[in-house]
């Protein structure tokens, strides 16, 4: 023991980020999470009886997920270790995993291993835990803000209960502040902080359900505003704007929400919402998605969802394209909005996509049929003493450029592949089959 081990303990004064102080160290601390922490919830009643089983804890990032884990340090007899994903590795799993044996042989003494960012670990670093998790030897708490069911081992997780944390409601985090500000053991307790309504409701507006976002720019404002000259420090809006200044918008390029909100995308687009369309893309270009992988889906899906309907879709999509590469973002993204109203506005059809889908299960699964002899190509030598070309018919030598002839091989003479809708251009397409469908009964007739 030194001066300064002696100091510490005679003035424990909680040090660390706000953040880090304020961590609930009890279930009852813990605010949010009610579906999963409400008392008499499974993980409520595990908790507090000590009857920990292997669980992975899933849910954005500032949603309490170390805070459960720590929670149940402090409430667990078992011995309790952490490892963090992202430096850790087989080696150290394999340390905690030995001293738990003897901890289990010697003491009979369970351990609660956490890993945070489990997810971080490769398949044969996960691998390696799966024994040790089966028998028992620890007693596995992984978190992650990823979609466990992705990133984790099918083994892993079939022996573990997925907990999903969800973002904090607006009221939940205003009340992590109102603690953070008057709790004098860990928080701002001890100062005379007067924090203005329009200052809360802006910190928690942005921090967006993440308590972690909000207590850092809490801690910031208070810590960089001087005090009155009655010692009160104010925290007024600009001093609130100043302190947390830009959204933290949950979206992993990986991850659900990745995956989440493409399908937002794509599905107003089909939708015909062109203020959605705008929402959802404005939501990715704000997180950083890569342009050019919004770009390849307002591609397919101009033929997907729009094809015939409006034949230009397919153009508008290729120039935004061709947008992106040529002129890169910020710029890019005023063609990319123009590319996605325009689809979002356009007449919809997916008759494209049912007939090649048609065609190719015909190709699939029919007997492949032969070329009729007067499609064959007669180009090359010796294709003429075949008779291939014999009796083609050459469509711009007829009245209004159409002749009837077969096209089909004999035995699909009977399909139909693709079928107009009664939308935009393919309204116009179905009167040009009409008049060749007459014309081809009427060739019957005659």
């Amino acid at each position: 023991m030194d001066l300064f081990t002696t100091s510490a303990e005679q003035n424990p004064a909680p040090k660390g980020p706000l953040a880090a102080r304020m961590r609930p160290r009890t279930i009852d601390e813990v605010i949010g999470q009610e579906d999963i922490l409400a008392p008499g919830t499974l993980l409520h009643r595990a908790i507090t009886a000590d009857r920990l089983t292997p669980m992975i804890f899933h849910g954005p990032p500032g949603t309490g997920k170390t805070t459960l884990a720590r929670v149940i340090a402090n409430t667990t007899a078992s011995h309790f270790e952490q490892l963090n994903a992202v430096t850790a590795g087989i080696k150290d799993v394999r340390e905690v995993v030995e001293a738990a044996k003897g901890r289990l042989k010697y003491e009979e003494r369970k351990t609660v291993l956490f890993i945070d960012e489990i997810h971080r670990f490769n398949k044969g670093q996960q691998d390696a835990l799966l024994p040790y998790v089966e028998d028992g030897t620890v007693v596995l708490i992984g978190a992650t803000t990823e979609n466990p069911m992705f990133e984790v081992n099918p083994a892993l997780l079939s022996r573990s209960r997925l907990f999903k944390l969800e973002p904090l409601t607006d009221e939940e985090v205003k009340r992590v502040i109102e603690e953070a500000v008057t709790d004098q053991e860990r928080g701002f307790g001890d100062y005379d902080i007067h924090m203005h309504d329009d200052a809360v409701r802006h910190i928690v507006d942005i921090a967006n359900g993440d308590a972690r976002t909000a207590l850092n720019a809490v801690e910031l404002a208070v810590l960089t505003t001087d005090p009155d000259p009655d010692e009160t420090i104010t925290v007024d809006l600009q001093t609130a704007e100043a302190s947390i200044q830009q959204r933290m918008v949950r979206y992993d390029k990986g991850g659900d929400n990745h995956y989440d909100t493409i399908s937002a995308f794509i599905k107003s687009i089909r939708g015909s919402d062109p203020d959605a369309v705008l929402y959802w893309l404005a939501k990715m270009i704000y997180a950083g998605e890569d342009p050019r992988f919004i770009a390849r889906r307002l591609y397919v899906h101009a033929a997907e969802d729009v094809g015939l309907a409006d034949p230009n879709a397919l153009l508008i999509a290729e120039a935004a394209f061709h947008a992106v590469e040529f002129i890169g973002m910020p710029e890019a993204r005023i063609p990319l909005a123009e590319a996605a109203l325009y689809l979002a506005t356009a007449p919809k059809s997916n008759a494209v996509i049912t007939g090649i889908d048609n065609a190719l299960a015909t190709v699939k699964n029919e007997r492949t049929g032969d070329v009729p002899v007067h499609l064959r190509d007669a180009h090359y030598k010796g294709a003429g003493k075949l008779g291939h070309g014999d009796g083609y018919l050459y469509p711009h030598h007829y009245e209004n450029h159409y002749v009837v002839q077969q096209y089909l091989p004999d035995h699909l003479q009977h399909k139909t592949f693709y079928s107009p809708s009664a939308n935009g251009y393919e309204k116009t397409v179905q009167k040009r089959l009409d008049y060749f469908n007459e014309r081809i009964q009427n060739n019957k007739r005659t």
